[in-house]
């Protein structure tokens, strides 16, 4: 049986773990960490509250007579929405030999945090597309993209032909998501094929070319592109994958594929605090920071040092009409 590490050789790496954390949070191709609102939850299984709110838009105070009381009103709570934080992890083993042939011994551990991080990133990215980046998930808005000449109910014409509208588009899943539910959105998700269409869309360069320096072209952004869909943040997703198995040659490709997502996110969470999504974070995990912790260990067996990330965090989809979502809408 090989010999397993004792109490005694296992270590929760506080600066490993800062590293890591540091490039979780860094890493801009990936927007797992930055869309949603983040909340840190000492259990790893735990409920939350959710209103109806409906209750709350509802007209519902009256005139008061003297001597009468006022009218009356609450509101439901819901208290069956739960989260459960599994616990992902990955190691890299530092064979002694290795070690001891390195130029610099700190330089391996920090770059085996590192790699366990991007290791890290793509798992979560691959998740968060799958909680939140796909079709049927959003009672906002579903739309998806098709082609000249086809268009039919639930679809609306691929954002990457000249004729399309993408900019009114987005601005009727603006009024979309305030009529039902009175928050405006304040965010829009697209996958980087999606941007690089819409950066040569003449709709888009007819709009900014007249906010230009006279002699200057008229040149689409990130930031020009938020503030023509009315949206406080723009997130691109460029992360790529590998998807060969190991051995075949690399197929990488976008992780975010071809879609785009309109939603309100919370500035910052809390009780009462409407938002489209939310990631729970498992920070009462001995040794983690935002989910995360390395520990390093001794493998006495291998004759290596090994390198262990973890984290534990849950994504959950709170308000679906607080999301508009149009899939594989460029071409």
């Amino acid at each position: 049986m090989a010999q397993q590490p004792t109490q005694g050789q296992v270590h929760v790496d506080q600066p490993l773990t800062q590293i890591s954390v540091a490039f979780l949070q860094d890493a801009k191709n990936f927007v797992a960490d930055q869309v949603f609102p983040k909340i840190g939850v000492a259990k790893q299984s735990d409920r939350y509250y959710t209103y109806d709110r409906g209750e709350f838009n509802r007209d519902e105070m009256a005139l008061r007579a003297p001597g009468t009381e006022s009218a009356g009103s609450g509101y439901s709570i819901d208290s069956t929405p739960t989260y459960y934080t599994p616990v992902y992890a990955m190691h890299r083993d530092i064979d002694d030999q290795v070690r001891a042939n390195a130029d610099s011994m700190l330089s391996l551990d920090r770059e085996a945090a590192e790699y366990l991080s991007h290791k890290a990133l793509i798992k979560k990215e691959k998740l968060w597309v799958s909680k939140f980046f796909q079709s049927g998930l959003w009672t906002g808005g579903d739309l998806s993209g098709d082609v000249s000449g086809s268009v039919g109910a639930g679809e609306k014409l691929h954002w990457s032909d000249a004729s399309s509208t993408p900019i009114e588009d987005v601005r009727a899943g603006h009024t979309a998501i305030l009529q039902s539910t009175g928050f405006l959105p304040n965010t829009l998700v697209m996958g980087h094929e999606v941007f690089a269409a819409l950066l040569d869309h003449p709709d888009i360069i007819d709009r900014l070319k007249y906010g230009q320096t006279p002699g200057s072209p008229a040149m689409a952004g990130r930031d020009s592109l938020a503030a023509l869909f009315g949206v406080e943040r723009l997130f691109v997703m460029r992360s790529i994958e590998n998807t060969a198995v190991e051995g075949a040659a690399a197929a990488h490709s976008f992780i975010g594929g071809k879609h785009a997502l309109l939603c309100y996110s919370a500035p910052q969470p809390g009780l009462m605090t409407p938002s489209a999504g939310y990631t729970f974070q498992w920070n009462g995990m001995a040794g983690g920071g935002e989910g995360v912790r390395v520990k390093r260990m001794r493998m006495e067996n291998l004759e290596s040092d090994r390198i262990e990330l973890q984290m534990a965090f849950d994504q959950k989809l709170i308000a679906s009409d607080l999301g508009f979502m149009w899939s594989d809408i460029v071409a």
